[in-house]
């Protein structure tokens, strides 16, 4: 076994084929892998995106056409460790024999099973890292969540065209939060704002006051944050409040991942009146996601609430399923590739989204929210639209091969 793992992967597809031809036709299986975060600090945001997907196949389990089945199998790849996603992408990939990869929590994750997925010519379907170069690490990979520059370029525009023209910054030091920077900063100073001060911090950082100190010193007018999210999002806001920073006038902003719908409860009344933009909120006032909250609580819990990456799992999950339909039961790579890169959902809890075919990423709305309290319960309370948000790295950084 160690020498078929050893081989290239797209020989090791052929043999496993090859070993497979004589078996006797079944019962259609259509097996898909996904690859999340399920144990350790950051396992909250793997157990939303599955737990997204899971609703949406027990709800719409009859959807797929009569003797298909899909088997979700699914592995942990623990937190953002490259080598260990690469590996269990493998194992998917040639051991399990799937027929499509999913879940992309992570983008230095998703940078590492890029090239197996070319190699092997099976479609990624990811459902979570908002990277804006993600796409073009492999032709095989389709984007149904969001991109950082969605969030971020258009939130820099909005703080500094409402009255905000000082503004520091502090972002976790990897891939996404780079990109998330980068963005505001380009949208902000393009609307006039200027930048007091960056801060990168480590990802996971257990204490914030020492970055936070030096903003209380710089007295910005705007605070923007990114992180990754989780519990960490929770650390980050409460330190933000406990220094007094609100109270002195320093407004937080940042994208979703600030002020995650699930982690509102854990923050308390810290999160009151932060900015966040965001394709996504629990609270959002559409048919499709008062559907989507009211079954996920029933599934879930009445405490419980959807996040921004449980939509990215409950979205993924029905274009996996749209495309297993097309195709009437099978999923042939390269026209489940090309099917997802023109899929579209008019009736997403997110409101409508469709993937642009150029890029293989989602266009889609984007929300400025603000958290308030709605009848006793903090939420992420959307006041204005920003319609179909195409991502803005791509469109300043065209190319021909996207």
């Amino acid at each position: 076994m160690k020498k078929a793992l050893a081989a290239p992967i797209g020989v090791a597809i052929l043999a496993l084929a090859g070993c497979r031809a004589g078996a006797p036709a079944a019962a259609k299986t259509v097996k898909v892998g996904i690859i999340l975060t399920y144990s350790g600090p950051d396992a909250s945001i793997g157990e939303a995106i599955d737990r997204g997907a899971e609703l949406y196949r027990t709800l719409h389990r009859t959807d797929l056409p009569a003797g298909v089945e899909l088997q979700l199998i699914k592995r942990d790849e623990t937190g953002p460790t490259p080598d260990v996603a690469k590996r269990l992408a493998r194992e998917l990939i040639v051991r399990e024999g799937v027929q499509l990869l999913t879940g992309g929590q992570w983008t230095p994750n998703v940078s590492a099973i890029a090239p197996l997925v070319t190699e092997a010519g099976i479609p990624y379907l990811v459902m979570s890292s908002g990277t804006a170069s993600t796409t073009r690490l492999s032709p095989f990979i389709v984007r149904v969540a969001f991109t950082t520059w969605q969030h971020s370029y258009h939130l820099g525009r909005w703080v500094a065209s409402n009255g905000m023209r000082r503004a520091s910054t502090i972002v976790s030091d990897y891939a996404a939060g780079v990109d998330s920077e980068e963005a505001f900063v380009r949208g902000f100073t393009e609307a006039g704002g200027a930048i007091v001060s960056s801060i990168r911090a480590p990802v996971r950082t257990a204490d914030y006051v020492p970055f936070l100190e030096r903003v209380r010193r710089d007295k910005p007018q705007a605070l923007f944050n990114f992180n990754p999210g989780g519990p960490e999002a929770t650390r980050f806001v409460k330190a933000y409040h406990d220094l007094g920073l609100a109270a002195a006038g320093v407004q937080l902003v940042g994208p979703n991942a600030v002020v995650p719908d699930d982690e509102l409860k854990n923050m308390g009344d810290a999160a009151l009146g932060v900015i966040s933009a965001s394709h996504y909120s629990a609270a959002g006032d559409r048919p499709a996601n008062r559907t989507f909250v009211a079954e996920w609580k029933k599934a879930y819990g009445a405490d419980s609430l959807p996040n921004y990456f449980a939509v990215g799992g409950w979205d993924g999950m029905a274009a996996i399923f749209a495309a297993i339909r097309a195709q009437e039961g099978t999923l042939d790579p390269t026209r489940t590739r090309d099917f997802l890169a023109h899929w579209s959902n008019a009736e997403s809890p997110r409101g409508p989204m469709q993937i642009d075919p150029d890029t293989r990423d989602v266009i889609q709305n984007v929300y400025i929210r603000r958290v308030e309290k709605v009848d006793g319960e903090l939420r992420n309370v959307e006041f204005a639209t920003i319609p179909s948000v195409k991502d803005p790295w791509k469109e300043l950084h065209p190319s021909p091969t996207s």
